[in-house]
Formats: C-alpha cells, structure tokens, sequence
C-alpha cells in the first residue's frame, strides 16, 4: 500500500487540471490555470498556482471571473480548491473577489486491488450495473428517486445526463446499484479517469433503513474490482463524513480535502 504521501501526489500528477476537464465543450489557459466549460456551467482547476501570492492571485481569481463574465451563456463557474493548496490565504482571497465555498469533503485514495475483496451483500440483496438485466432508464430513474430520497428533494436531476454517459459505445462511467425485492436502496458510480491510475467512486447513497448492514461497502468492492478489470490501480473518493468511516473501513486514506467555491452571475 502506497503511504498518504504517495497517494497525494499521485492525485495531484493524475487527478488535475485536463483530467477534470473531460467532456468540457472548450477549453482554455490563463497562466497555471485551466477553465472548462459545460454549457452554462465554468470549472477552474489547476496544479498548482507557481507560487503566486497576494496580488497575484488576485490577478488569476479576477482574470478567472472576467473570462466567464464575458461569455453570455455561463451562469456560475466552480474553483475547486484542495486544502494542501498554497497560498494559505486562498480561501480569502476567493471570498474577496464574490466566490461562495460550499462544504468541504475529504479526498480519499486506495489500493483498488486491496478495496475488490469478495464481499457478500445481505441476503436477498442483489448487486449489478445498471442496464444488466433490466432496462437502463428504468435504472437510472430508479437511483434518481433514491438520491432524491437521501440528499433531499433540491438534489440536482441527472438523470438524462447519466442516460447519455452510459450509452455511449465505450462508456467511461457505470452506474452499480443493489436491489432488494426489486426496489434499489443502495446506488453509486464508477468513473474510469482515462490516461491515468485511477477511477472514481461518486454519488454514493443508501436507504436509511438499509444503513449499516454492509450493502454499501459490498457496492464499494464490485467497483474496486469493475475498476481493476478496466486497468485502474488506484481508487478515489471525495466524501462526506457519512461516507468516510465506510470508505475507512475499506481500505481508502484521507490524503486532502477538497471545497468548491462558487461564482454566480448577477442579475
């Protein structure tokens, strides 16, 4: 098992700048900064920012808000921070220039092949990627009603976003859930970051009253081992504190944390 250090340098070689702009419609630089955009939707990510200090960043942060203040269509942008990012003041600085930080989550990074251990869910508990054996919308909505259910009713509508991942013809991303009875009460995805080490474990959710009886770790597991199948050695998450003793238990470590700071377009 790689140490925390290993692994948080690893997630910085592998896991920034183009890497989270796959499927971004354009792409562009300003200095160490790198801005993609989804429709109505800016990312801002970066390596690092070369040292930059003081006024500096407040150069990158307003350049930043000028480039997408000038494009029609954007109606909010994300600058994804790390908590190991310098400066240490960043998190002023962002707030100075009109940003808004949501909550913080913990990065966590595992050996996949430590994660892929053969365990059983529940009895009665069935485990499988949506679309085998039933039909992949009924799948999608059926997780979406879950999320729904779990994150509250503001929880954002993926669903024909996930449709159109999962049916391209070499999808990048799969959606595992578990059935009891028919019913899924537990959910999550699997997202393959190509050309590097790792893969993803995102929108993770469980029943209330399915919790605590290992469905979720079992879930975690068929990922790991879906990931070692498609040549991923590492796995990584970024989790909320309902999620982290779970994602412990299996075998992840906490390397960073991670908080979105938000630009909205007035008006």
């Amino acid at each position: 098992m790689m140490a925390a250090a290993e692994l948080l340098c690893a997630h910085d070689e592998d896991l920034r700048t183009s890497s989270e702009l796959a499927g971004a419609t354009d792409v562009h630089r300003i200095g160490p900064l790198w801005l993609g955009r989804y429709g109505s939707r800016g990312f801002v990510t970066y390596r690092d920012l070369d040292g930059a200090e003081g006024a500096a960043v407040d150069d990158l942060i307003g350049a930043a808000v000028a480039h997408f203040a000038a494009v029609a269509e954007v109606q909010a942008f994300e600058w994804k921070t790390r908590g190991h990012d310098a400066p240490a003041d960043l998190a002023t600085h962002l707030a100075r220039a009109g940003l808004v930080a949501d909550d913080p989550e913990t990065v966590m990074i595992g050996d996949a092949s430590l994660l892929a251990a053969d365990l059983r869910p529940p009895e009665g508990t069935l485990l499988r990627r949506a679309g085998d054996g039933a039909e992949l919308a009924t799948d999608v909505a059926a997780v979406g009603v879950l999320h729904r259910e779990v994150f509250g009713p503001d929880s954002p509508d993926l669903d024909a976003q996930l449709i159109a991942q999962l049916s391209e013809p070499d999808p990048a991303v799969e959606l595992w859930l578990a059935e009891i009875e028919g019913a899924v009460v537990c959910a999550g995805r699997l997202d393959r970051v190509r050309g590097t080490r790792f893969a993803g474990l995102f929108g993770g959710a469980t029943r209330a009253d399915q919790r605590h009886r290992g469905i979720y770790r079992a879930l975690t597991a068929a990922r790991a081992a879906s990931a070692l199948r498609q040549g991923a050695s590492l796995v990584y998450a970024e989790c909320t504190v309902l999620s982290r003793p779970i994602l412990e238990r299996s075998g992840l470590v906490a390397v960073t944390t991670t908080t979105p700071w938000t630009w909205r377009r007035s008006g």
